[in-house]
């Protein structure tokens, strides 16, 4: 098998084209152990998801893991699965289309835009050979992770770059690492928290549930607690709300081993046994709802609330496709593609470019 991937034909008549590729995370293809199973071995394997020796790691996720855990995750999806499948992906598609309409709008030039998912269908090797075949040679790569990890937003770009080592024609590229404290970001949050409290009333604290990493990775230097710990600052503040009405917390926690404080489930319990007359939940860092979201916290949340003694409980869904979020999603983009779109552009003038281009190249002994 070759090292380098085939590369399409070259056409010399054709213009420069700007694409924008959204990673998220991954869904498996449908709520059953079998098509968990293959997603759990291809997530819990990356290295940065899980930094235990491999040989190690090799026997507890085959001997145990991916035994024992596909059926009860299965579960758990089938709960949240919609006619359509998974919310995640749902969502992830929805965007891409809208944003890709509202780039149409405001820009003078098409740019394609497109969504990969970092662990399953559609894969990012896929989607970076498909943009590759339409022309493009100028990529912008958003990962959906507004806060950076290393086990996230790294991970995504290593699944670019993995592809990239075998490709001989690379294309220019850059890469949004983060928008945690992006104020478009956060005024989407703002908006979206204020208009389910203006139709269902205002909670007595308000719960920022962020998905938790070790506590190791914080120690070795990863950023993700500070920007989760910035993002429910700004939140707050965006909200008004005093310090004893809101709280920061993490959830997912997996293994033994210590992750991030204070855990989400930990928190809710606290409430209930103090007597909260009501708690709403919102997860800033996923911006598609999924089963952190649906299952996790709006289901097995608002179970240990209930049970610790707490009044009532409310989530309050992810960013989604609300068109304010989508709108930022453009001003993050556009103001990452400054000197590779042309603002003056027009249809026309890339018809004449490319002919003028392809008579050059003839002129210089091209045969196509």
């Amino acid at each position: 098998m070759p090292y380098y991937l085939p590369e399409p034909p070259h056409q010399h008549d054709q213009a420069a084209r700007v694409g924008i590729l959204l990673i998220n995370l991954g869904t498996p293809e449908a709520p059953t152990a079998a098509a968990v199973r293959p997603y759990l071995k291809e997530f819990l394997w990356d290295r940065r998801v899980v930094e235990i020796p491999r040989p190690l790691w090799w026997l507890i996720l085959n001997g145990i893991i991916l035994n024992l855990r596909p059926k009860k995750s299965a579960e758990k999806y089938a709960s949240i699965w919609r006619a359509e499948g998974s919310p995640l992906k749902v969502y992830t598609e929805r965007v891409a289309k809208l944003l890709k309409g509202q780039l149409g709008e405001r820009l003078n030039q098409p740019v394609r835009v497109d969504y990969a998912m970092r662990y399953g269908q559609p894969g990012v090797a896929d989607k970076l050979a498909e943009m590759k075949a339409q022309g493009v040679d100028r990529l912008l790569l958003l990962p959906l992770y507004p806060q950076y990890a290393a086990s996230s937003t790294g991970s995504a770009l290593d699944a670019v770059w993995q592809t990239l080592l075998h490709t001989r024609n690379l294309p220019e590229i850059r890469a949004i690492k983060h928008f945690h404290d992006h104020p478009g970001y956060i005024a989407a949050l703002r908006q979206s928290v204020e208009a389910y409290w203006a139709e269902h009333g205002r909670p007595d604290v308000l719960v920022m549930s962020f998905h938790g990493t070790p506590r190791r990775s914080l120690d070795l230097g990863d950023p993700y607690h500070c920007e989760c710990r910035k993002t429910g600052r700004l939140l707050a503040e965006a909200l008004g709300l005093a310090p004893e009405r809101c709280r920061v917390s993490f959830q997912s926690r997996f293994g033994r081993a210590e992750w991030l404080r204070p855990y989400t489930a930990a928190t809710l319990e606290e409430l209930g046994r103090a007597k909260t007359r009501r708690v709403d939940v919102i997860c800033p860092g996923f911006v598609a709802d999924c089963l952190e979201t649906l299952e996790e916290i709006a289901m097995e949340g608002k179970t240990s609330f209930l049970n610790a003694g707490g009044g009532e409980f409310r989530y309050i869904p992810a960013l989604n496709d609300r068109p304010l979020w989508v709108g930022a999603l453009a001003d993050l983009a556009r103001a990452h593609l400054a000197g590779w779109i042309d603002e003056t552009w027009r249809e026309a003038g890339e018809i004449q470019g490319s002919q003028n281009r392809l008579q050059q190249a003839r002129a210089l002994g091209a045969k196509n």
